[in-house]
């Protein structure tokens, strides 16, 4: 019955039409945003999500390499003026351009979980735009590397994760939890592979060998170990220590690694035999952390410890050319090399501050910048064969000093591999970026890593949602401030935090 009204209907409709057109929508009211009854103004300001785009400065590198160097007469790029509307015009870091101007100083964001717990390792991943947080709680956490909003998270390990390592190549990760557990992941954090028991105790560091044969492993058991990646077995086993091993690192290019432990004790070791070659005694504390440099000549070695000083050796005289204390005399905790300025060394401290250094106001440019070994036998005095007793210059001056930047200690730093932006997390259980400031910016020391004013503090005061924003003039930080040094200044560049 209801079909033949419906054929009714139809069959009586002006035209016969059967594909009627639907009759148009209402027309759409404007979006009214609704109001706070507590906002004395009546209107909530819009929030903006914090991004550091680092695709335009790209661009205008190659523009700069590719065109200009093709004309005879090269046109110069020209000198920053300090004046916001020229910050279009810096490039990304470079060789070429002085180190103070890719120094990191600029707070951006502060990542958290909602379920918070202290990070001890973190990572950028291969393709570099995305971040790998580890957590106490044994979860992997994947943050945007440039909105640095969340991406996913997972259940990795049953226990804390302490160390997490990327193969050279990209194409794995392994990671190491309080249980001695070491287990391998697929880019996509596909499981493939569980070592259970590896160590006695909890695993402190890894590290892949330069062809990604091998990995090390150190842990609080007072043994490194020296494993097979292919075939996931135990090779050589160093032993030497007389306490927990804290961090260890393979050399990128040579067969060396060197170990840090709570006995004060710096080790160099033979892979190959297993054999211990020099023991450093230059520390009177634990040794935290322990990195070869990445770039430049590569023989450097940067140690840091809770004696309140970081060392910098070289492997080739085995003796320390650099030894660094910070102003607050604070226990350190973290080191990083940053990957395009192989002078430069960041330093993290227990109390959350963060300076960075240049070594080559302390040594000689041509043993840190050289970038090959015909450039280190033709320039470094080491090369020749003849050497002498060098003097352990001492640095209390630093390139530039963030005071505040965590609440509580900071345990690990990792750099973009674009040198463009820092990574820094630790106790306050809060991943932080940091980037390069922009040219006279008038918020340079207005933020809370300079006043000292609490994070958590600032956040309610704006309404939460982990996104940062400048509080007025007339609040007054609770805590002393901690007045940074005078840093040098460029002809024609201003940076906030470095003048």
């Amino acid at each position: 019955m209801n079909n033949n009204n419906n054929y009714n209907r139809w069959n009586n409709n002006g035209g016969g039409n059967r594909y009627q057109q639907a009759p148009p929508p209402p027309p759409r009211q404007p979006y009214q945003q609704q109001q706070n009854p507590n906002d004395e103004q009546g209107d909530k300001k819009p929030q903006h999500r914090r991004t550091v785009d680092y695709f335009g400065p790209m661009g205008k590198r190659m523009i700069a390499s590719n065109v200009y160097n093709r004309r005879r007469a090269r046109q110069p790029m020209g000198h920053i003026r300090p004046e916001m509307s020229y910050f279009t015009y810096l490039l990304p870091p470079s060789k070429e351009q002085p180190t103070v101007v890719d120094v990191a100083t600029k707070f951006v964001h502060v990542s958290t979980n909602k379920a918070k717990h202290a990070i001890h390792a973190i990572k950028w991943t291969p393709d570099a735009k995305r971040v790998l947080v580890s957590s106490y709680s044994g979860e992997f956490t994947v943050w945007n590397g440039l909105t640095f909003n969340f991406e996913s998270i997972m259940q990795a390990h049953d226990s804390p994760i302490f160390a997490v390592e990327y193969s050279h190549d990209g194409d794995w990760l392994i990671s190491g939890d309080q249980e001695g557990t070491i287990k391998y992941w697929e880019p996509n954090f596909n499981n493939v592979n569980i070592l259970p028991k590896c160590h006695d105790n909890a695993i402190q560091d890894l590290s892949f060998s330069p062809n990604d044969s091998k990995f090390i492993s150190c842990s609080d058991d007072q043994m490194l170990k020296i494993w097979n990646f292919s075939t996931a077995q135990e090779e050589r086993v160093l032993k030497g220590h007389h306490w927990d091993v804290k961090c260890c690192d393979w050399h990128s290019s040579l067969g060396l690694v060197v170990s840090g432990s709570k006995d004060n004790l710096v080790k160099l070791w033979d892979p190959r035999d297993a054999t211990c070659i020099t023991t450093m005694h230059d520390f009177k504390h634990t040794v935290a952390k322990v990195r070869f440099q990445k770039i430049g000549n590569e023989r450097l070695l940067a140690a840091c410890s809770r004696d309140h000083s970081t060392r910098v050796f070289d492997i080739r005289t085995m003796k320390p050319l650099v030894a660094i204390r910070m102003n607050n005399d604070t226990d350190l905790s973290g080191i990083a090399w940053h990957p395009i300025h192989s002078s430069i060394l960041t330093i993290g401290g227990y109390d959350g501050s963060m300076s960075t250094y240049d070594l080559k106001r302390a040594i000689e440019p041509e043993i840190v910048m050289a970038s090959g070994p015909d450039a280190v036998q033709s320039q470094s005095p080491f090369a020749t064969g003849n050497l002498k007793d060098t003097h352990v210059q001492n640095i209390t001056e630093s390139l530039h000093t963030i005071p505040y930047a965590h609440d509580k200690a900071i345990y690990t730093m990792e750099y973009h591999p674009l040198g463009h932006l820092l990574c820094t997390a630790g106790a306050d259980k809060s991943l932080r970026f940091w980037c390069r400031a922009r040219p006279n910016d008038p918020h340079g020391f207005k933020d809370t890593a300079y006043t000292g004013e609490s994070w958590a503090e600032k956040q309610q005061h704006f309404g939460g949602g982990g996104d940062y924003r400048y509080g007025s003039p007339e609040e007054e930080p609770q805590e002393e401030v901690r007045v940074p040094q005078p840093q040098p200044v460029l002809p024609g560049f201003s940076i906030p935090g470095l003048s």
